[in-house]
């Protein structure tokens, strides 16, 4: 009796070791088996798991999510992965991010790391089809933006039917003066939104031209008076970046008009896998 209850106590006291994981940053264009350092998630250090002709990068951990109430602690473990990404990248020249807290998991014999590899080489066409594609290419993030006072200023300048109506108002009364008014500014209102739709085919045309893919993204709220009329991420080779650059300078010389331009990045839009 006293044998069964030493057992049951034991038993009921154990702390169970936590499944083993691997939290996996990216898959590099190279076979090197290399540490980089604790440069990893709270300072875990980073190491590559190769498989043929391609590597994943890294760092052991519990195979349980990161999770946190604090977004201070979320963010400082958002820029730990992209700055290990962004190691890779500046290291190997073509890499695949991989989304934040991806991580590979022990299941029954096999280990975290078997599991790793097993999934390297069941993925290992695709991801090599992947790193061919974006292979010396680069991503772009831009965002065009109008000042909508500005473009209302224009508007009312140059549209004629808006004129016209301005000219009339100083003849009538103060309610049809009012009401006047209020078509006015219906007109401009529909104007204005013409003019957004046809302003971001017009640039996203010009855009298309010059990169390789582009994808669209939300658009952001105004931010210090301005309105964002289109967001997009850009795929584009190297040495034809500035081609991009000449197209986007065109723009932003509108009037009215300015441009956000920023990267080079690792293609995270085009390639995340996870």
């Amino acid at each position: 009796m006293q044998n069964r209850e030493t057992i049951e106590t034991i038993i009921n006291n154990m702390v169970m070791a936590p499944e083993e994981g691997r939290y996996v940053y990216c898959i590099a264009d190279s076979a090197q088996s290399v540490h980089l350092g604790k440069i990893g998630i709270d300072g875990n250090e980073v190491y590559t798991v190769p498989y043929n002709n391609i590597c994943a990068l890294v760092h052991k951990c519990n195979a349980e999510p990161y999770k946190s109430d604090d977004p201070e602690v979320v963010k400082a473990w958002v820029i730990s992965h992209d700055r290990v990404i962004q190691t890779a990248w500046e290291k190997w020249g073509n890499v695949l991010p991989i989304n934040f807290d991806t991580i590979i998991k022990e299941v029954s014999a096999n280990s975290a790391e078997q599991n790793l590899v097993a999934w390297l080489a069941g993925e290992y066409e695709g991801l090599r089809n992947v790193l061919q594609r974006v292979k010396n290419k680069v991503e772009f993030g831009i965002q065009i933006s109008w000042d909508p006072r500005g473009v209302a200023q224009q508007i009312m300048r140059t549209n004629k039917e808006i004129q016209k109506m301005e000219s009339e108002i100083a003849g009538k009364s103060k309610g049809l003066a009012y009401m006047h008014r209020q078509k006015i500014e219906g007109l401009l209102k529909q104007q204005m939104e013409t003019g957004a739709d046809a302003y971001f085919r017009d640039f996203f045309g010009r855009i298309k031209q010059v990169v390789d893919e582009i994808k669209i993204e939300k658009t952001k709220k105004p931010e210090n008076g301005l309105q964002m009329i289109l967001n997009v991420a850009c795929l584009v080779e190297r040495d034809k970046s500035q081609d991009l650059g000449q197209a986007l300078d065109s723009i932003n010389n509108l009037e009215n008009f300015s441009v956000r331009f920023i990267g080079p990045w690792p293609p995270y839009s085009f390639v995340s896998r996870g």
